[in-house]
């Protein structure tokens, strides 16, 4: 039993008041239970996949046109229900408009026809072998659900689970290869996001855009803070125009709560995924 199923299971026999962090058929199972419910929120969280060979001019990610393929290849509103109970937002940007400096980008539509004719006019009309997607444990459901769309127009990989430990190891050693199905929520603006992913350096960074490295720089400097939000907009820009990241959704916060609780205190703490601070939170009363 997985240790989301493990959390709904503690609920359900009364064991447990809170179960966080659920998704798909665990969290439609608890919301199917008439004695509890569910709470939802949006986190500061973004899902997109990371083409790792799209630096290297033999790989067929090279060419923008596959990459572009690949964002038109993944119908988001169905992943989003299928993983989130549709609570997710789909989103064209690896930086979610909760941030400050995000730029609102509209996710890709969901267009197979369309990614097939790119894979084509780019050389691939019987698709190719895209090699692993790894997705960030525990996602191993939602990195299948995006396999599967990408093999349906003809973009081929095989799922490689990993523990989660390990995976952020390989992830900042540059061992991991083909698609990263990756995410984070780590707190900040655009500028914290970015950098990581984008930016010489940058500890996930397998990569670099120079006219994208030479913005980040100059923000950095940048005293005025709406010069500073123009520079960031232009590289996020960038970033969506050349397909370098395929987004997928703004990742919703899925929690089940039993009959006792009267106020979770969740949403207290901005930002904050969890329930906090505790002493907020209500019980009702006998």
């Amino acid at each position: 039993m997985s240790d989301e199923a493990t959390r709904a299971a503690a609920l359900r026999r009364g064991d447990a008041d809170i179960a966080i962090l659920l998704s798909g058929s665990t969290a439609e199972g608890i919301r199917k239970e008439p004695r509890l419910r569910l709470t939802t929120w949006l986190l500061d969280a973004a899902f997109w996949l990371d083409l790792t060979e799209q630096w290297d001019p033999r790989s067929p990610w090279h060419d923008q046109r596959v990459r572009l393929a690949a964002n038109l290849a993944i119908d988001r509103h169905a992943v989003n229900h299928a993983e989130m109970l549709g609570f997710a937002r789909a989103i064209g940007n690896i930086v979610p408009p909760s941030l400050e400096f995000a730029l609102p980008l509209d996710p890709p539509p969901y267009d197979p026809a369309k990614a097939r004719r790119l894979l084509a006019e780019a050389g691939y009309a019987n698709g190719f072998d895209a090699g692993d997607l790894t997705p960030l444990p525990p996602f191993t459901s939602l990195g299948e659900a995006v396999a599967g769309y990408l093999q349906a127009v003809g973009i081929r990989t095989r799922i490689r689970t990993m523990e989660r430990a390990a995976f952020h190891s390989a992830w900042r050693e540059k061992k991991l290869r083909g698609i990263i199905l990756g995410t984070t929520a780590a707190a900040g603006n655009a500028a914290t996001r970015l950098e990581p992913y984008v930016t010489r350096g940058g500890i996930y960074t397998y990569g670099v855009v120079p006219e994208v490295d030479d913005l980040f720089q100059r923000q950095a400097k940048e005293l005025d803070r709406k010069t500073r939000e123009v520079l960031l907009h232009q590289i996020q820009r960038i970033l969506h125009e050349q397909a370098r990241f395929v987004p997928i959704y703004q990742q919703a916060q899925i929690n089940g709560v039993s009959p006792r609780v009267d106020d979770s205190g969740a949403t207290l703490i901005k930002g904050y995924p969890y329930f906090a601070p505790y002493e907020d939170l209500r019980l009702k009363k006998p």
